[in-house]
């Protein structure tokens, strides 16, 4: 059995990348030959049917062919090196004066060394070697125009590549720096969610140490864990089994605040929680509901919240019945953090498919409604094995 020590393998890979190197250039220079030979063919055939049509066969096929083969091939072997001296920038300011003369010049090296190229080909492959300088002159009458204007089409179309690459790079530098301003209004939101959420869950257990200090320990703790839980993940969108989770962390904040008054239900589809939610939306739904129901009213209540599909469309209903809307539900948009950072991340996550909305239950109760596209978590089992790791 052969053995192979490491110096050996070191050794074999560039040489195995040197062959693949070497048949790539065979193959696009086989395909560049192939091409010309083809449009030298083609151009022969024109000039041959045309001639025959109107004036019947004057030459000979191969006379077509060898004259084509001439006028075409000095532009093949010349094209290259034309393509390596044309300047590869924009013609625009504050340089365009000096790549336009930059061109002009590498034109005049070009039609010039058509010129010549074709008299000398023309001398050794035409029977009877006609003279050099007569060729010349023959080539400068009839062709060095010809030569120079192709030279110029090639710069269009090198400068309309050029500008329909910078117009593509900038389209996606746009939605780059679209996307990037959206996240961070999205991270915005977000953070300002943090401070009014603490704020109110502090003050309630400030207010309840006077009343049941094992109460208020065992909401701090609740508080801390869901904190925990929250800001060891940064993402804008969670599963809606992850969002639920979060929800119930916070219900058991304010179950320990409210003990048997407050009661909640979840109704949700299976199928339904692994669909995208943004992070921390329900939070602030059911606090405002907590807020305005039982935090000011007596009695008892139960939050009750219901997430079904309709269509292409995630919608999730959060109700209860303790609760009368103090205004109209526009006004109390503008008014609560919440409520208004909830609808601008639906908008910015979601455009015109995120919708919230708030209405009154008869005979009494509020009901918050929210849509948005139905879509599943992607790569949420790669995120969830990275953070366990």
């Amino acid at each position: 059995m052969r053995t192979m020590s490491a110096d050996t393998l070191d050794l074999e890979v560039p040489v195995a990348e040197t062959r693949l190197d070497i048949s790539a250039f065979a193959l696009r220079g086989a395909i560049y030959i192939g091409a010309w030979l083809i449009v030298v063919y083609l151009f022969a055939l024109v000039s041959f049917m045309s001639d025959w049509f109107l004036y019947g066969p004057v030459y000979d096929w191969a006379d077509y062919l060898r004259w084509t083969s001439i006028q075409w091939g000095t532009l093949a072997v010349l094209l290259p090196a034309t393509l390596w001296l044309m300047p590869d920038e924009a013609i625009e300011p504050p340089h365009r004066w000096r790549l336009l003369w930059a061109n002009f010049g590498v034109s005049l090296v070009f039609a010039l060394s058509a010129v010549t190229l074709g008299a000398v080909l023309t001398h050794f492959i035409v029977p009877g070697r006609p003279e050099v300088r007569y060729q010349l002159s023959q080539f400068l009458t009839k062709h060095a125009a010809t030569d120079f204007l192709a030279y110029w089409v090639l710069v269009g179309v090198r400068q309309a590549l050029h500008f329909y690459r910078e117009r593509i790079r900038r389209e996606i530098q746009a939605s780059r720096l679209q996307a990037q301003l959206a996240q961070s209004r999205l991270l915005v939101l977000k953070m300002q969610l943090h401070p009014h959420f603490v704020f109110n869950t502090l003050h309630a257990a400030a207010t309840l140490t006077r009343e049941d200090a094992a109460a208020a320990e065992d909401m701090l703790l609740r508080l801390a864990e869901l904190l925990r839980t929250y800001l060891d993940d940064d993402r804008q969108e969670i599963t809606l089994s992850e969002e639920l989770e979060l929800l119930d962390l916070y219900l058991g904040i304010q179950r320990v605040r409210f003990r048997d008054r407050l009661t909640s239900r979840v109704n949700v589809d299976p199928e339904l929680l692994q669909c995208a939610v943004p992070s921390l939306v329900l939070q602030p739904i059911v606090e405002n509901a907590i807020a305005h129901g039982i935090g000011k009213n007596v009695g008892e209540d139960c939050v009750e919240v219901d997430c079904y599909r309709v269509a292409k469309s995630l919608c999730i209903d959060v109700r209860n019945r303790n609760s009368m809307l103090d205004a109209a539900p526009d006004d109390l948009f503008r008014r609560g953090i919440g409520l208004s950072n909830s609808r601008l991340r639906l908008k910015e996550l979601y455009a015109n498919e995120g919708h919230i909305e708030l209405d009154a239950l008869k005979p009494r109760g509020a009901i918050c409604r929210i849509r948005m596209p139905m879509k599943q978590l992607e790569d949420h089992a790669t995120k969830s094995g990275a953070k366990a790791a």
